[in-house]
């Protein structure tokens, strides 16, 4: 794919976002970046680019529920990336209609844009929470989706309605489905920057269910895999879910294990029950198939198995251990 492709990316100010931001204008892309309004001016964690001209970098701002401001700023665009959604699973529960109006009315706004403006290619971000507790390991694209939370409900109708565009009217759609991302800039929120930032500030880490088990990627594999989608010229991916993991996934009892040890410290534990799932809504495990992104895109990961994680988690542990970085969080307070 040439890199005068101009790229509309939303939710660019966003852990996984900003890391692509970072990657494409690395590869000298055009980038139109949507950040979420704010009343503050705040560019989330591309601050960094607010007070100066970088080329080919033009940072909006909007709200994906909002397709008369989509349309002003997706004009003259080639290809859409859509990482913009509320991820957090446990304010699902609580606001339920936020996620249905962010996730999926909010893509579905994208999807019609895209087909006005006869988008070259749309890539749209799923998560492994759609899967629910699975049927059998490792997963591939094929196993069947289960919503255990209304936030998997949510990212299940979006996935859905995107490829709903693709069959309906043969718009060039293809969906990402990173299994757990982790890295520098990652929320408290999830279990890794949680545990990371705790162990910093505190003697006792709270947790919620260590019996689960996670495919966990670093998210230099992730925006790679965003890239081999952007740069790849097979048709053939059109129209295609494809699963970005590991193929190795671990407790969280046995990461906070490797946590401990990468620290060099003792762990103590507190089984917090605020931070536990009702028991029904509780994915127990999850481990990506990918064997089709290898296929199609050539794509594999690059922290691979209980090595790669550490790497992974060593290069996490480093950033976070900066104060400037770990003060712009909470680690006291449970953020749901």
């Amino acid at each position: 794919m040439a890199y005068e492709m101009k790229i509309f990316l939303t939710g660019a100010e966003g852990f996984i976002g900003s890391h692509l931001v970072d990657k494409l204008l690395k590869l000298k892309f055009k980038v139109k970046a949507l950040v979420f309004y704010n009343t503050h001016n705040s560019y989330g964690w591309l601050e960094k680019y607010s007070k100066k001209n970088v080329e080919n970098l033009e940072i909006v701002f909007g709200d994906i529920r909002d397709s008369s401001l989509l349309k002003q700023h997706i004009k003259g665009c080639d290809c859409i990336v859509n990482l913009a959604a509320l991820i957090s699973i446990p304010y699902s529960y609580s606001s339920p209609q936020s996620y249905i109006q962010t996730n999926t009315i909010g893509t579905l706004n994208l999807l019609e844009i895209a087909r006005e403006f006869k988008i070259k290619k749309f890539i749209h971000t799923s998560t492994s929470e759609v899967y629910g507790t699975p049927e059998y390991l490792p997963i591939d694209e094929k196993h069947r989706l289960f919503a255990q939370s209304p936030y998997a409900a949510s990212k299940i109708a979006a996935d859905q309605i995107v490829n709903s565009f693709y069959l309906s009217y043969n718009l060039p759609v293809i969906i990402a489905r990173p299994f757990n991302t982790y890295g520098p800039r990652q929320s408290p929120r999830a279990i890794i920057p949680s545990l990371i930032t705790q162990v910093f500030e505190n003697k006792k880490i709270n947790v919620g269910n260590t019996k689960a088990t996670r495919d966990f990627n670093y998210v230099d594999d992730t925006v790679n895999a965003f890239i081999s989608i952007i740069n790849s010229n097979n048709k053939k991916i059109f129209g295609e879910v494809i699963n970005f993991g590991t193929n190795f996934d671990i407790s969280i009892l046995e990461l906070i294990d490797v946590i401990s040890d990468l620290f060099e410290k003792k762990i103590n534990i507190n089984i917090d029950k605020i931070r536990l799932r009702p028991e029904k809504s509780e994915v127990n495990k999850l481990r990506a198939d990918n064997t089709k992104a290898f296929s199609l895109l050539n794509w594999s990961p690059k922290y691979n198995n209980i090595y790669g994680l550490k790497k992974g988690l060593g290069k996490t542990i480093k950033w976070f251990s900066d104060e400037k970085n770990l003060n712009k969080f909470k680690s006291n307070i449970y953020h749901i």
